[in-house]
């Protein structure tokens, strides 16, 4: 069945990862991070605030609908005094008007089905001279063939019935920019980003991570059972790799600001 975001079991799923130095890398060269107010819309554990938080943000709001997800959050970024959490949801933040320097909402959108209403809220929140950050996969980013990098990839070859599913709950980036054009906001840029999500140090530390559903929403899909099969399925295609196993992800980022 789905991940239930609500569910004490998953609190920690989204918070035990760190980001990765070229995400931040991206973030500086587009929209600078030192001294500026922003806020992360569907935050999750709290992996991406905290990296803004410790790379010189003045503060940094997570935003996240789920309260176990919050608490997750929380408990990643305790040791920081420039970040607050707050319960809210992509269409109705309850921030003020015109306050953020940077709005980002990454691996949100495949979430919502309303992206004007999403896209306008951003709108509302961000000041004039912001930076609206939206990064997500498009089914093309979704769907790339399995590699020892794309580990993702080899879900779809052992569920193809996945496939449809996959595309039908991901946005295409046209469906992206008119959006953004439609709601007052300039494409900048249009980035693709290969980012590493883990350095496994060997094949038994990607099949615990794998066997934990660990920030993967659509594990959740499988039994224990079909879970299992699926990480022999993996090591099969991974047995000739060599050790440490860089599992990256495909990524776009939608780079705009206010007309």
């Amino acid at each position: 069945m789905p991940i239930d975001f609500h569910d004490q079991r998953n609190r920690m799923t989204y918070a035990t990862r760190t980001a990765d130095a070229s995400w931040l890398s991206l973030i500086e060269e587009h929209a600078g991070i030192a001294g500026k107010e922003i806020v992360d819309i569907g935050c999750g554990g709290g992996i991406y605030t905290k990296a803004l938080a410790s790379s010189g943000a003045k503060h940094v709001t997570g935003i996240d609908f789920s309260e176990e997800m919050l608490n997750g959050a929380a408990k990643h970024c305790e040791n920081l005094s420039n970040v607050t959490f707050r319960q809210g949801n992509a269409y109705s933040s309850g921030l003020p008007d015109s306050t953020f320097d940077i709005v980002l909402e990454r691996a949100l959108i495949h979430h919502l089905q309303d992206l004007d209403s999403c896209f306008q809220e951003a709108k509302r929140i961000l000041k004039t001279d912001g930076v609206f950050i939206i990064q997500d996969r498009t089914p093309e980013d979704c769907l790339l063939p399995g590699d020892e990098h794309h580990i993702r990839g080899y879900f779809f070859e052992k569920h193809p019935e996945w496939i449809d599913m996959e595309r039908s709950r991901r946005h295409e980036a046209h469906e992206v920019q008119r959006s953004l054009d439609s709601n007052g906001f300039v494409i900048v840029k249009t980035v693709q980003l290969w980012e590493t999500r883990c350095v496994h140090q060997d094949l038994a530390a990607l099949n615990k991570d794998l066997a934990q559903r660990t920030g993967r929403s659509i594990l959740h899909e499988l039994t224990d059972h079909e879970l299992g099969e699926l990480i022999v399925f993996i090591n099969s295609k991974l047995k000739n790799s060599t050790a440490p196993i860089i599992e990256k992800d495909s990524w776009t980022l939608w780079i705009a600001v206010p007309k």
